[in-house]
């Protein structure tokens, strides 16, 4: 029973760190780089500027979900692509974080960290709905 517990803790403290990290991140392209500057800086980068949207809402989104433990396994498989995005802009940078222009070493371990916390789920104190509740049991009946 303690290793469960334990598990769930574990969980708990990277669902919550993780999601704090992206909250920071999307509330930074919002009101540091501000929106039109976050698209700028992505079209600059080759992508679209409206990514940059989408990203901060996921950023923002994705990080209010895994604080409170509501859909974590989908919310952190849907934020991989988001760093993926990062990973492939920074992967020419080198390395380290401290590299000019930023290296891949972060983009990388949230990468894995997110990969973690799908395989784990959310862990201890999550928000428990109802209605994703019912199927969970229907699902484990069957």
């Amino acid at each position: 029973m303690t290793k469960v517990r334990n598990a769930d803790y574990a969980a708990l403290l990277l669902r919550v760190s993780l999601g704090a990290l992206f909250l920071a991140h999307g509330l930074l392209k919002v009101f540091v780089f501000t929106l039109p500057g976050t698209a700028k800086f992505f079209e600059s980068l080759g992508y679209p500027p409206l990514l940059a949207d989408v990203v901060v809402a996921v950023e923002i989104g994705g990080g209010l979900a895994l604080i409170f433990g509501i859909f974590t396994r989908l919310v952190s498989v849907a934020l991989i692509p988001v760093m993926i995005g990062a990973l492939i802009v920074h992967l020419p940078n080198g390395w380290l974080f401290s590299n000019a222009k930023g290296g891949w070493e972060f983009p990388a371990l949230w990468t894995a960290l997110l990969i973690v916390q799908a395989l784990l789920g959310p862990g201890a104190f999550a928000a428990r709905l109802p209605r994703a509740e019912g199927r969970a049991r229907e699902t484990s009946a069957s």
